[in-house]
């Protein structure tokens, strides 16, 4: 991938909080980044079920509406009950080959690498779609003592052709590295539902390209 690549998108990960007007407010992100955001990530903790899946079905809906990708977090039962459009595992949330069993060929799975070439070789192996690492600066909506230099994105996508997500704490002003190092995608969270989403979209775009 070439430095500065437009085809560097922005992989929206959800804040805890996903009621109220969050609907309304994705859709306004997803208006706005139009063939820049084409993923989101659903991610609750501590609810059941039928509450998660109560939550996620308007999200669900929006993200088909804009053509985005639509992906939950750790829970392979949500995604099969939500037809999703993949499943991300973290490194304690089961073995991507066992899961692949449960979803079938048609549903993504995604993996967390945090900072290891050996966990995203093994991922990949596994039959990942694509994989993540991170949390490559302070995060304030998850913790990661993992630090990865951004030359592992770039280690990676010169060998590698599954693609590859960058992840913690990641801001227009410091995501010009990330991408230039041949990020597939940003995934971003407290950037863009902190504040005006629509003008975080804005900014990261004018960063990224």
């Amino acid at each position: 991938m070439n430095a500065a690549s437009p085809s560097c998108q922005l992989y929206l990960i959800s804040p805890l909080d996903v009621g109220g007007t969050f609907p309304d407010r994705l859709d306004r992100a997803l208006a706005e980044g139009e063939g820049l955001a084409t993923a989101f990530q659903f991610r609750v903790k501590d609810i059941d079920l039928h509450e998660a899946a109560r939550l996620a079905q308007p999200l669900r809906k929006i993200c088909a509406a804009r053509e985005v990708g639509f992906i939950v977090n750790d829970s392979v039962p949500l995604a099969r009950r939500l037809k999703a459009d993949g499943v991300h595992l973290g490194q304690t949330d089961g073995d991507p080959r066992e899961a692949r069993e449960e979803i079938g060929r048609d549903m993504q799975i995604g993996v967390t690498c945090h900072a290891s070439r050996h966990l995203a070789m093994e991922a990949g192996e596994a039959g990942a779609d694509y994989v993540a690492f991170g949390s490559f600066f302070d995060s304030g909506t998850k913790n990661s003592e993992h630090r990865p230099d951004p030359e592992i994105l770039d280690w990676w996508s010169s060998l590698f052709e599954i693609p590859c997500v960058a992840i913690g704490g990641i801001t227009p002003s410091n995501c010009r590295p990330l991408v230039e190092a041949g990020a597939d995608f940003l995934a971003v969270s407290g950037a863009i539902w902190r504040g005006d989403e629509v003008q975080a979209i804005r900014d990261f775009a004018s960063a990224m390209r």
